[in-house]
C-alpha cells in the first residue's frame, strides 16, 4: 500500500512541481514590443513556442523564443496551426526574461499588415484588444 500511495504521489507531484510560474522565468516590468520575421512555430504541449527574429538598432539580428500557453487554449481563441508561419511579419508583445532577455512570455502578437487584428492575447477574450470573431 505505502508503495502504491508514493508512486500516486511522484506521478502527481513531479509534474506540479516541475511546472514553472511567470515570475520564475519573466520580468513583468521589462514589456517589450517589436517587430520581427518568424522563424518557427511549436505547437507543442505543455506550451506553445513562437520563434521570431528581431534586428536591433545596431543592426544585430537576435532570435526571440516566446512562450505561449497551451496549443489548446491558443485553439480556442480562434488561431490555427497555418495561421502564422516562417517568414511572415509580425508585431508582438512580450515580457523579456530574467535571465536571458530573448526569452519572452508572449502577451499578444499580430501580423504586421494586420496590427490591430491579434491572433494571440495572454488571458483570452475577457483582455483589452482581443479579436471579436
Amino acid at each position: 500500500m505505502r508503495m502504491k500511495m508514493l508512486l500516486a504521489f511522484l506521478l502527481f507531484a513531479i509534474p506540479a512541481i516541475a511546472h514553472h510560474g511567470f515570475d520564475t522565468e519573466y520580468d513583468a516590468n521589462k514589456k517589450v514590443k517589436l517587430t520581427g520575421t518568424v522563424t518557427k512555430v511549436e505547437w507543442l504541449n505543455p506550451h506553445m513556442r513562437v520563434y521570431i527574429d528581431v534586428t536591433d538598432d545596431k543592426g544585430a539580428v537576435n532570435n526571440w523564443n516566446l512562450e505561449l500557453t497551451s496549443p489548446n487554449t491558443v485553439r480556442r481563441q480562434g488561431w490555427g496551426p497555418k495561421d502564422l508561419l516562417p517568414g511572415e511579419k509580425v508585431i508582438f508583445e512580450a515580457y523579456a526574461g530574467k535571465v536571458l532577455y530573448t526569452r519572452g512570455a508572449l502577451a499578444r502578437i499580430s501580423k504586421a499588415e494586420t496590427p490591430e487584428k491579434f491572433l494571440f492575447v495572454a488571458g483570452g477574450p475577457e483582455q483589452p484588444g482581443f479579436p471579436k470573431q
